[in-house]
């Protein structure tokens, strides 16, 4: 795989307390591997060509625990996902670039082939990886995105439900970040933009993900991804 990516772990994960009082949510084990490590795992599967980590929270522990040749993108204040991402583009070139949530946990890596396979400079400013309701485990909401036939993807209204949920994993041109805002800002302001263009589109992620933000989504979820990923619950 050709395409750098980002692994964003600057957040303070306030719900995960008591457990990120003392270690940021992306070091949080499940089922034997932290959710940092799980993240890397999947990108080193498909080979990424680069990979860049921001840190805010607890950053030492971030640092301490990636490999040798990851780039560090720290930040003094938090800029939220889309300022996060902006400040670590010299960092990224001037080609697409993954961006994927650090304390994410699903199962699937050719998730991440298939939105290279799927993406097109041309008619996209970011493909998101979309998660099927019903693969979302412990996602409660409404939905986030619906999809055409051609990728396209559209919101949902406030009365309605979509089908898919954002999975964490996205791939984007730094197109997207023209004109867009200095200092905190979320990366949904660009999405809102490049959906009034059409220019944001979805592929459908053929895993399983796992909803996990407090400690009580853990205990519960954890079994289940021992299960799925082969890896024994340590005692």
């Amino acid at each position: 795989m050709t395409y750098p990516a980002m692994i964003l772990a600057a957040g303070l994960g306030l719900r995960m307390r008591p457990l990120t009082n003392t270690l940021p949510k992306p070091l949080i084990p499940v089922a034997g591997k932290t959710m940092l490590e799980r993240t890397f795992d999947h990108l080193h599967e498909v080979e990424v060509s680069k990979i860049v980590v921001n840190t805010h929270y607890l950053a030492s522990f971030i640092k301490k625990a990636v490999p040798s040749g990851t780039l560090i993108s720290h930040e003094e204040i938090l800029l939220e996902t889309g300022g996060g991402i902006k400040k670590a583009l010299p960092l990224l070139g001037n080609t697409p670039f993954f961006t994927l949530n650090g304390d994410s946990v699903w199962t699937g890596s050719e998730s991440l082939k298939e939105m290279e396979k799927v993406w097109d400079t041309s008619l996209m400013n970011a493909l998101l990886l979309l998660i099927p309701r019903e693969k979302a485990h412990g996602y409660e909401g409404k939905g986030d995105f619906f999809m055409s036939e051609e990728g396209c993807l559209s919101r949902r209204d406030e009365a309605s439900e979509a089908p898919y949920v954002y999975g964490g994993v996205q791939l984007t041109s730094p197109h997207l970040f023209e004109n867009s805002p200095e200092g905190a800002f979320s990366i949904n302001i660009l999405w809102d933009k490049a959906l009034e263009k059409g220019r944001l589109f979805g592929c459908i992620h053929q895993g399983e993900w796992f909803h996990i933000s407090t400690p009580q989504d853990l205990a519960r979820y954890e079994p289940m991804v021992a299960k799925r990923t082969s890896i024994p619950i340590l005692d």
